[in-house]
């Protein structure tokens, strides 16, 4: 295995050789084959650690196995400790969902601030399986079907190539220790249950599955570069951008023998999923619409228009002088000067007074708008981005209110602090503002 994963490097990932790699390690045998594999190849190489606390004492003999492990090494190491079940909580995320946005948030903080060049994981053959399945039982296009990506910007995923018993044999060889997370002999989750019940039937069926799925999903991969290329062309014939909008010429378009096949592509990206009331929409009479979380495609005459949705009343504004106690229009909110913080959540947040230029403003949210989400230290993220990876509804985006000091957003009421003027050590004022 060492050989081929050398070949493997040269081959496909050269432009790593020289480069600082953070390397995501939980412990389990994959991260630690990973690691050792690196290891030997003498990269220039950092351990990064989470523990999402979700296993009890099991989640720290995990965190203390890297850190001895790290430090036999002498192999440099970062930990961070999350309370993943009450932030999952607080922002009504799945406990996976929670996990993963947690792990990444921090892992490209770690790249910017510890300048590292990229992140890699240890996902491998037998979790694209996996991924494969769970897109196929729900039901997903062409783009679900093609696998975890080998590279998805600054996160690498060098093991894709190698099976689960490939890694543990591979360990197994070489002596490597590794830790067993309890969780996964667990049906609780849809993957676990594809992995003890339905991959074991297939291998079964034929023992060299693994082998054939992976040259099937690189034949997928290749017919969906095809796609995407002639979509490209269609495109061009098809569609016309003016200002923020796009117009859909729907003579050229029903001139295609698959023209709903183009639609999805180009609409996909927009958030769209009522396929079937956008299929309708081309013959359909003029004035009707179809929504997604962020945009509306417009029936106009011989024209599909792709535009913004705009919020009503974009431009009202209210003003929040200092030491004002209360607001109760549009929204009931209290302000009152604490000397220390309690409990945090969607409805109550605590600031650093001095951070605040009065009067603050409240405000309903605009195309373009961008903040710091609280525990995203430097990054900023696109509040249309944030509404869409929560899957707010027209209507709740629509009753979404911003509390801005001087044209910095401080808060997405009800919703998430802005990291800017969160409260810290050096903090000598703490406001707490409520949504009653």
């Amino acid at each position: 295995m060492q050989q081929k994963f050398e070949n493997h490097i040269a081959k496909n990932f050269s432009f790593l050789i020289g480069k600082n790699l953070l390397l995501a390690t939980s412990g389990g045998v994959d991260s630690m084959v990973m690691v050792n594999l690196f290891h030997k190849l003498s990269f220039e190489i950092a351990i990064a650690h989470c523990n999402f606390q979700l296993r009890g004492l099991e989640s720290f003999a995990d965190q203390n196995f890297v850190q001895n492990f790290a430090e036999t090494n002498e192999i440099p190491l970062f930990l961070t400790q999350f309370d993943t079940k009450a932030f999952a909580d607080d922002y009504k995320l799945s406990t996976q969902v929670a996990a993963r946005e947690l792990r990444y948030n921090w892992f490209y903080e770690l790249l910017e601030t510890k300048k590292y060049d990229y992140i890699l994981t240890a996902h491998h053959a037998d979790d694209n399986l996996e991924t494969f399945l769970i897109n196929l039982s729900r039901g997903t296009g062409l783009d679900g079907l093609t696998g975890i990506p080998a590279q998805n910007g600054k996160v690498i995923r060098p093991l894709l190539i190698f099976s689960r018993s490939e890694i543990e044999q591979y360990a197994m060889d070489t002596s490597i220790e590794w830790r067993e997370d309890s969780s996964n002999a667990s049906d609780k989750y849809l993957r676990n249950k594809i992995r003890h019940n339905l991959v074991p039937i297939l291998k079964e069926l034929n023992p060299d599955f693994l082998t054939s799925f992976c040259k099937t999903q690189a034949h997928l991969q290749e017919s969906q570069e095809m796609v995407e290329d002639a979509s490209i062309m269609v495109y061009q014939q098809v569609a016309k951008q003016e200002d923020d909008q796009i117009h859909f010429d729907l003579n050229q378009l029903k001139k295609l023998p698959n023209y709903k096949s183009y639609l999805y592509q180009w609409l996909n990206e927009y958030g769209f999923s009522a396929w079937d009331d956008i299929y309708d929409l081309v013959d359909g009479q003029s004035g009707k619409q179809v929504f997604s979380s962020e945009f509306r495609l417009l029936k106009n005459r011989d024209f599909l228009i792709l535009s913004p949705e705009n919020l009503e009343d974009e431009d009202e504004e209210y003003y929040i002088f200092k030491d004002q106690k209360e607001v109760n229009i549009p929204l009931n909110l209290s302000f009152s000067k604490v000397s220390d913080i309690s409990l945090v959540s969607n409805t109550t947040i605590f600031v650093d007074e001095d951070k605040l230029w009065f009067p603050l403003v409240l405000r309903r949210w605009r195309q373009g708008d961008s903040f710091q989400p609280i525990g995203m230290e430097g990054k900023s993220k696109k509040v249309s981005k944030f509404f869409k990876d929560h899957k707010l509804s027209l209507i709740e985006k629509e009753n979404v209110w911003i509390l801005c000091s001087d044209n910095q957003i401080v808060w997405i009421v009800g919703l998430r602090q802005d990291e800017r003027f969160k409260t810290g050590n050096r903090t000598k004022k703490i406001l707490k503002i409520q949504l009653e």
